[in-house]
């Protein structure tokens, strides 16, 4: 969700085209006038470049990070969460260094260069599946707080409210299609106004929650067991928590555009600053809103809030910032879902508006078909965090490195491609396992009713 807008986005898109077939590791002749050409092309600041790059990162996730810490214990989710920051980090390093061998501005182009036409469709497909699943977290968001809203405010059913989703959903998607380079900011924005709604909110609410919440978490329950911070546990949904660490920290398909336009070439650095404030923002959402609930937190957190008091003005205040960050997100997260197909469908067509809505019609009744039957906004964060978050992690990075930087500089047998093939390793196992949990959990018919609306 970087503030790139979408001409920018083919227009990047063309450039990288033209050099795909360029050998390795040339240094002379058209591939070396190419390099200065984009070193010269870069018009954003460093500063600005970070911001893009945090709002890039910044999503839907942080509303499940209360919930991942409750399973966990406050030392075990701290330890999760510093590795996928981590490793996030290490993984973009792997992307900056696969771009910099063949000079690719794109994910899906070094997918196309490392394994050819089959590289690029399964980037280009990892991306989309991962885009879907985050624009239906937003719409699941608008789904359980629209009509809580417009039921607080004007008194309407919330069956009335719910009418009123996709309808609204659709206006707002085409309304702002053609504004997106001005409301990336303001959707950060509206998440840091959460942050610190979530930090007023927890010196406000005591423990024990005399509430419904309270009342339906568990029959066996004591107060003392409900009001105690965990410093390390794990139940059967711990399962979710790696799957919503990966999905919050993914970012890794805008950070080449962006790094297209950095003026400095100091993309790891921006990479670097940009996760660290991110984790900041993470931890603190995680402990105040989990110190707040304790082991009554939903995997949305926002609606943890709601059942305390609907009516509460700072949380009303504060849905409604939610509502319109997401609102305003879900257009540009649609940008990247129609940039793939068209790439694979039809590559040498000149732009169509007919086609270029048909694509976001289809895509949208898709998205809000999924969201309607959907139950709980976890499944959405463990499955795509499960699936498409370490490929795009883990497993692609590691694997593009591994193809792309030539065997005569970097051996296989050299450290750090093995280290890359490690790295991949790990995304799968870490797939293959969070799946398995997943699963088991949904097998079982024990995955409670806590997170679910």
């Amino acid at each position: 969700m970087s503030l790139r807008s979408e001409q920018e986005r083919f227009t990047s898109t063309e450039v990288t085209l033209e050099v795909t077939s360029a050998p390795a590791m040339c240094h002379h002749g058209p591939f070396s006038n190419f390099r200065k050409k984009m070193q010269a092309e870069g018009k954003t600041s460093f500063g600005m470049s970070v911001f893009n790059l945090s709002n890039a990162i910044m999503g839907s996730g942080i509303l499940g990070l209360a919930y991942a810490m409750s399973n966990t214990g406050i030392i075990l989710f701290t330890v999760l969460l510093t590795c996928i920051a981590v490793l996030s980090s290490y993984s973009i390093h792997l992307l900056l260094k696969s771009a910099g061998v063949v000079g690719i501005r794109a994910y899906e182009q070094l997918g196309y260069r490392a394994f050819g036409h089959p590289g690029k469709v399964a980037a280009a497909c990892i991306i989309t599946i991962h885009n879907i699943g985050t624009m239906s977290s937003y719409l699941f968001i608008v789904k359980s707080e629209l009509p809580l809203v417009i039921q607080a405010f004007l008194g309407l059913s919330s069956k009335s409210g719910a009418e009123l989703v996709l309808c609204f959903k659709c206006k707002c998607g085409f309304i702002l299609a053609g504004y997106l380079g001005y409301t990336s900011g303001f959707s950060l924005s509206c998440m840091m106004f959460f942050l610190i709604s979530v930090i007023y909110k927890k010196f406000n609410i005591p423990c024990p929650l005399e509430t419904e919440i309270f009342t339906n978490h568990s029959d066996n329950s004591t107060t003392e067991d409900i009001c105690e911070a965990k410093l390390f546990t794990i139940n059967q949904e711990a399962a979710y928590t790696i799957p919503i660490l990966a999905f919050a920290f993914v970012c890794h398909p805008e950070v080449l555009p962006i790094y297209t336009e950095l003026r400095e070439r100091r993309m790891q650095n921006v990479a670097n600053i940009s996760i660290v404030a991110m984790f900041v923002m993470y931890f603190l959402t995680a402990v105040f809103g989990y110190l707040t609930f304790y082991a009554t937190v939903e995997a949305e957190l926002l609606h943890t809030y709601i059942q305390v008091d609907p009516l509460d003005t700072v949380i009303l205040c504060v849905r409604l910032a939610v509502l319109m960050a997401v609102t305003l997100t879900v257009p540009v997260v649609l940008f990247p879902i129609r940039r793939a197909v068209q790439q694979l469908l039809c590559p040498e067509k000149p732009f169509h508006w007919a086609r270029h809505i048909g694509i976001a019609v289809c895509f949208l009744f898709l998205v809000n078909l999924l969201v309607i039957y959907v139950p709980n906004i976890r499944d959405i964060f463990g499955l795509i965090g499960a699936t498409s978050a370490p490929s795009l992690i883990f497993i692609l990075p590691g694997i593009f490195y591994l193809r792309i930087v030539p065997n005569d500089k970097e051996p296989m047998n050299s450290r750090p491609k093995i280290q890359a093939a490690c790295f991949a390793a790990l995304g799968f196992l870490f797939m293959v396992m969070s799946l398995t949990f997943i699963f088991i959990d949904w097998a079982s018919g024990e995955s409670h009713n806590r997170g679910g609306h």
